[in-house]
């Protein structure tokens, strides 16, 4: 029971290394096997199997009169769940796109408020919301725009730079 015990804490040992060291360790195992796994030699995977392997093992052993291989026999299945679970999870993670940075086309049509006067042809500045956080951007207008004055983005003119015009109340 010693060595399954011993299986499972150093598979928790290795998954919170690998969270500490955040890819030390992850880039090594790639280096080795050169993205043939693609995941599923990730180190989250093989700390999954092995604390799986050891604990499931241990238990086995400790509940039952089934012996080593009986243990290995439930181990090695549990294990293999708890690692493909721990694939499919970071797949999932990786492949989400919900929190994609927002792109110059989110801003066209959003409010705002002048925070520096913009003259005419030239430029100023104007706060608006984006994705509930204020932000900052260089303006440009074709008639000059008063500080204070409510406007909408019409299109963006670079990553740091909105054409506006004033709102028509």
């Amino acid at each position: 029971m010693t060595w399954f015990l011993g299986l499972g804490i150093a598979g928790v040992v290795l998954l919170a290394l690998s969270v500490v060291l955040d890819g030390l360790l992850e880039g090594f195992f790639d280096g080795l096997f050169d993205g043939m796994f693609d995941g599923l030699l990730s180190l989250p995977v093989i700390s999954g199997f092995i604390s799986m392997l050891g604990f499931s093992g241990a238990i086995v052993l400790g509940t039952t009169g089934l012996g080593t291989l009986g243990a290995v026999a439930v181990g090695v299945p549990a294990g293999a769940a708890a690692g493909w679970a721990a694939y499919r999870l970071s797949r999932a993670l990786i492949d989400d796109s919900s929190g994609a940075a927002p792109s110059g086309a989110d801003l066209i049509g959003v409010a705002g408020s002048v925070v520096t006067a913009i003259p005419a042809g030239g430029y100023g500045e104007v706060l608006v919301r984006l994705a509930g956080q204020p932000v900052k951007f260089a303006a440009r207008s074709e008639s000059p725009v008063a500080r204070g004055t409510e406007i909408w983005v019409d299109r963006t003119l670079s990553h740091t730079a909105v054409s506006v015009r004033p709102v028509d109340h």
